[in-house]
Parts: structure tokens; C-alpha cells; sequence
């Protein structure tokens, strides 16, 4: 499960629908508690995927590198990414699963936001299934409910 305030979640949002109609991407730095993930900050990233921004994202790796650089100084580690749908299911594609498991991203938290028509978001989240390499579904908890 992964836990996100109502706060950071309207920032994914935002976020999604500032970008529309392309994809945005970010980076979920907080704490693991067992097997849950609280979320405490959330990052933008650049999408550096310019050909094809509307339907796919290529994170910028300096500011993974940079998340996860301040994120240690502060006791945080990266839990997941983001990303967005424009105009599309919430769900991965096999793009977004091969991207995760070349990098060997089995503890990580999926968040995809389908933004449709450049208003409406819908959040779901998935973890990369260490024995199948597909994604299963993960609970949201949004706190501040």
C-alpha cells in the first residue's frame, strides 16, 4: 500500500493536468513502514521524451539522482514514481513495464493519473511483481480523507 496526503496527491494532479495533453512524470520520496510507503514529498521530473511526449515519458536520471541524493540527507528514500495518461487508461503499458523492470524496480510504487480531456484525474497505483515481472495493483491510501 501506499499512503499520500490529499496535499501531494493534488499536486500529482496538478501537475498531470499542467502537462496535458502530454505525459509528466515525478518522484515519490518518503519512508517504507514494512510493506506500506508513506509519501512525504513528491517531486517533478522532466519528461525528456520530446517525439513522443504525448504517449510515453523518459524520466530525466539527474533528477532521480538529485531526489534521491536530498532525499538521503533527510532520512527519505525514492518509494515510486508518476506519471501520466493523457486520454488513456490509468493502467501501465508494456512500454511502462519494460521500463521498470530493466531497472530492476520490484519495491517501487507505479502512480499512473489518467487525465482526461485536461480535467479529470484518476490515480491508481502498481508494484512490478517480482516473480511475474507484470504489475500488480496497489492500494492508495490518501490521508486527510
Amino acid at each position: 500500500m501506499i499512503t499520500i496526503s490529499r496535499q501531494l496527491m493534488d499536486a500529482v494532479f496538478d501537475h498531470g493536468r499542467e502537462g496535458y495533453p502530454h505525459e509528466v512524470c515525478g518522484i515519490f520520496l518518503g519512508t517504507f513502514e514494512g510493506e506500506n510507503k508513506r509519501v512525504v514529498e513528491v517531486r517533478r521530473a522532466k519528461n525528456l521524451n520530446t517525439e513522443r511526449a504525448h504517449d510515453r515519458y523518459n524520466m530525466d536520471p539527474k533528477d532521480v539522482v538529485m531526489a534521491e541524493k536530498e532525499g538521503r540527507e533527510r532520512g527519505l528514500e525514492i518509494l515510486g514514481f508518476y506519471h501520466s495518461h493523457p486520454d488513456h487508461p490509468n493502467e501501465p503499458s508494456e512500454h511502462d513495464r519494460e521500463l521498470a523492470v530493466n531497472a530492476f524496480a520490484y519495491v517501487y510504487s507505479f502512480l499512473i493519473v489518467a487525465v482526461k480531456e485536461g480535467k479529470e484525474v484518476i490515480p491508481r497505483s502498481w508494484v512490478l511483481n517480482d516473480k511475474t515481472d507484470r504489475f500488480d495493483e496497489e492500494k492508495i491510501e490518501t490521508a486527510g480523507d
